[in-house]
């Protein structure tokens, strides 16, 4: 679906170069159902930033356009874009939760002038949809590659895949099957489960059927990585000591008061703990908490957000205001700074975020269960890229 210039108004929009006074950002995102919270983080991060560091940038003020997308869906994806561009005249794109959304929106991007940048969605291939998408989250071929290095020193040979079936999904489990296979195990069995699964039962018999030490599991944040965190506990795979291992995603920071000691002791590979220990991370929460009103409802959606904010802002003093796309995304190419997360920074060729990543290990501390830090992986790319 391509955007279409088709009037006088629209034309001199679509040119750009005009001073404005308010850069309009429009963020897409999960504000409403069952993914709700990943929206509220998308906003407690945008919040945070402008609580930090003002909400003008010289002589223009920022003004964000939120648009609710509640599940996945490409065409109101794209629907939602070109009403966010032309209807409201935006000069910035931000958010999309889910890869088919932003995969929906990405053609759009060069005729109408607008760069996107990704708050969340993970599948790789993104930034190869435009050359004005910019990612500020990270990719499960990042997350996930770690921990077959950590399967590994920890002796485990036989391990079996379950995910999601979708881009992210896929790309995790490939990332995980490629890395644990070059460092000498054995996938025994890969399962890939429909988006819409709710009844995990017959997966976690076939992962006691396939006789694996341990499980590498993939599931969008959200509700369903709860369903199927409580049914590998209540299906006595915990207790008979197969180990399961993750990316963050399963054990984001909102979903811990809940899973409590059934996700004790679990390890997941991320790009972002709640708990990381900075002061960058401290004044980042501080900020995000006081917006959420809930400490227990901040998680990573918020930080890719709110440096999705510092990415804009940058972009918009490099521009002075003006509506140029591809100056606006060639400023932050190479961009380096210290983020909540850590030292990151913006790969000039592929636009994606070089970042450390973590190896986390559920623990309760202080009475409450948080993603405790123990390893670093530094300055890790995307090694699921393949350039165009």
């Amino acid at each position: 679906m391509k955007f279409l210039c088709q009037t006088t108004a629209i034309l001199a929009l679509c040119a750009g170069g005009a001073f404005a006074d308010t850069i309009k950002v429009g963020v897409i995102g999960p504000f409403s159902g069952g993914a709700a919270l990943q929206g509220r983080n998308f906003q407690a991060g945008i919040e945070a930033y402008f609580a930090l560091n003002g909400r003008t940038v010289g002589d223009h003020e920022i003004e964000i356009i939120y648009r609710d997308l509640p599940a996945a869906d490409p065409g109101q994806s794209a629907a939602l874009t070109q009403e966010l561009i032309v209807g409201e005249g935006v000069q910035y794109l931000a958010g999309y939760y889910y890869t088919p959304d932003a995969m929906a929106a990405a053609p759009i991007l060069e005729e109408a002038n607008v760069p996107m940048v990704v708050f969340n969605a993970a599948t790789s291939a993104i930034v190869n949809a435009s050359p004005l998408v910019v990612r500020t989250s990270f990719t499960t071929f990042q997350t996930s590659t770690p921990m077959a290095t950590v399967a590994r020193e920890r002796g485990i040979e036989r391990v079996i895949t379950v995910v999601s079936d979708y881009g992210p999904g896929v790309d995790s489990e490939t990332a995980f099957v490629r890395a644990f296979g070059a460092a000498g195990g054995t996938v025994v069995e890969s399962v890939r489960m429909p988006m819409s699964t709710v009844d995990f039962s017959p997966i976690m018999q076939r992962i006691r059927d396939s006789g694996a030490e341990a499980v590498f599991a993939f599931l969008p944040a959200g509700p369903q990585t709860f369903g199927f965190m409580t049914a590998f506990v209540e299906n006595g795979l915990k207790a008979d000591g197969v180990q399961l291992l993750a990316p963050g995603d399963l054990t984001q920071e909102s979903d811990l008061p809940v899973l409590g000691p059934n996700a004790a002791g679990m390890l997941t590979t991320f790009h972002y703990a709640v708990s990381h220990n900075s002061p960058e991370n401290i004044a980042f929460t501080e900020a995000a908490t006081a917006w959420l009103g809930n400490p227990a409802e901040l998680s990573f959606p918020a930080v890719g957000a709110f440096d999705g904010m510092h990415v804009i802002a940058h972009m918009i003093a490099a521009t002075n205001g003006q509506q140029d796309a591809a100056a606006a995304v060639d400023s932050v190419k190479g961009l380096e700074w210290i983020s909540p997360r850590g030292p990151v920074s913006i790969n000039p060729d592929n636009r994606h975020i070089t970042q450390n990543i973590y190896l986390r290990e559920v623990a309760e501390v202080e009475g409450q269960y948080i993603n405790h830090e123990i390893q670093v992986f530094e300055n890790q790319g995307d090694p699921g890229w393949v350039a165009p």
